[in-house]
């Protein structure tokens, strides 16, 4: 089986999804810094493998792991080992730990929140309306970006002025370019801050999740506070970082379909066909790391060697022809059934989805009611993609707001 590199600096994401699905289903990969683990590359495999109790969320169970092969400062390393939360356990103490995250994030609890992502997403642009006229305007920084971490860090009980240290610790806690040495240090400031915004609704309980997490674990639940940070830490990360991708990415596969944005724009492809269509064609989450063998698993005619590490490689899966067709390279709004699996699947699908997929539906649409004449400010093929291979991100969208 050839090995395949990934990128560090994610020069040609569509390129490396395209030879991933080629050497699939499954994949023999090589992360940055050298960590070799196989990838999951079409979607039928995917959705075996995502449900498959063999393959766990217990780092233990690697073999690399064991051996004392993987350095503790790699630089993904905060996201193959991220502490114990929801995302690294499997079976009971995941049900434990997940179920009131996902009583919180409920579609019809998530529904609750429209008036407000309402008026953060009209105060973003109004913002906007008032720069100077011709102005080049990066939309990552000055919407795309504040509006899901105002949003999520509302939910969590997580104060504004902690927003600028958060920022700066996810840009070194996702790239594959922090310094070795600083990863350590880095860590450990992500631990200090998020410690710092427990105890401080443990001392001040407020109407967020955080203090109803606190609140369990004092009332029975046995939340440890080790548990209550790491899930804090989680559902801030995934629960901006992936809905900023998806803006931005809904944006620049409108601008380069005028004519779907022209039937969308007139009513006559509605919003969550171009958030579905996005999801699946530019979806917002490149690889997730990482699950683990606990024995043997055959994908096909391959096999995941027990003890070895996997990755879902969901920018492959998303243009897969074994299930979307002919076309599955396509942007097409129009595309139906769309039943891609951009937020996971089985028992560690993505309990933000509801949440990503309303602030999304509230700021697309407004922010074109608003820029009807929105125009890229340089050509798609100059954006630049941010060395991060878990996030299909960019490093900023120039626009022109006409």
């Amino acid at each position: 089986m050839t090995r395949i590199a990934l990128d560090p600096f994610v020069a040609d994401l569509d390129g490396e999804s395209a030879a991933l699905r080629a050497a699939g289903p499954l994949a023999e990969v090589e992360l940055p810094g050298g960590v070799h683990c196989y990838a999951v590359t079409h979607h039928a495999a995917a959705r075996q493998l995502l449900t498959d109790s063999r393959v766990v969320k217990d780092i233990n169970v690697w073999g690399a792991w064991q051996r004392g092969e993987i350095p503790m400062d790699w630089p993904l390393i905060g996201l193959a080992n991220p502490g114990r939360s929801m995302l690294t356990v499997d079976g009971a103490d995941h049900r434990r730990l997940r179920t009131l995250v996902a009583q919180a994030l409920t579609v019809k609890r998530v529904e609750r929140l429209r008036a407000g992502i309402e008026a953060l997403t009209t105060a973003s642009l109004d913002r906007l309306a008032a720069l100077p006229k011709g102005e080049k305007v990066d939309l990552k920084a000055e919407f795309a970006y504040p509006l899901p971490m105002n949003v999520i860090s509302e939910l969590m009980g997580v104060d504004g002025a902690d927003h600028p240290r958060l920022k700066e610790l996810f840009e070194k806690f996702f790239s594959t370019q922090t310094p070795p040495g600083e990863v350590p240090q880095m860590m450990a400031d992500l631990g200090t801050l998020f410690t710092k915004i427990v105890d401080a609704k443990r001392a001040e309980p407020g109407d967020d999740l955080t203090s109803a997490l606190i609140a369990a674990s004092e009332d029975g639940d046995h939340l440890t506070n080790e548990e209550i940070v790491n899930t804090l830490q989680l559902i801030i990360a995934a629960g901006h970082e992936t809905t900023i991708s998806l803006i931005v990415n809904a944006v620049v596969a409108l601008q380069t379909h005028p004519e779907q944005r022209k039937q969308v724009l007139s009513g006559e492809l509605p919003w969550e066909n171009v958030i579905e269509e996005t999801l699946r064609w530019n979806t917002p989450t490149s690889h997730v790391l990482i699950r683990f063998a606990t024995e043997d698993v055959t994908v096909g005619d391959k096999v995941l060697p027990k003890g070895e590490a996997l990755i879902v490689s969901f920018g492959a899966l998303g243009r897969d022809e074994e299930q979307y067709g002919p076309t599955a390279g396509e942007f097409d709004a129009t595309r139906s059934p769309n039943r891609h699996i951009a937020f996971g699947h089985g028992p560690h699908v993505c309990p933000g989805a509801a949440l990503s997929r309303l602030e999304a539906g509230v700021a697309l649409p407004a922010l074109y009611e608003r820029f009807p004449e929105l125009e890229l400010a340089v050509p798609a093929s100059e954006l630049r993609n941010k060395p991060i291979v878990t996030q299909n991100d960019l490093f900023d969208l120039p626009v022109e707001l006409g």
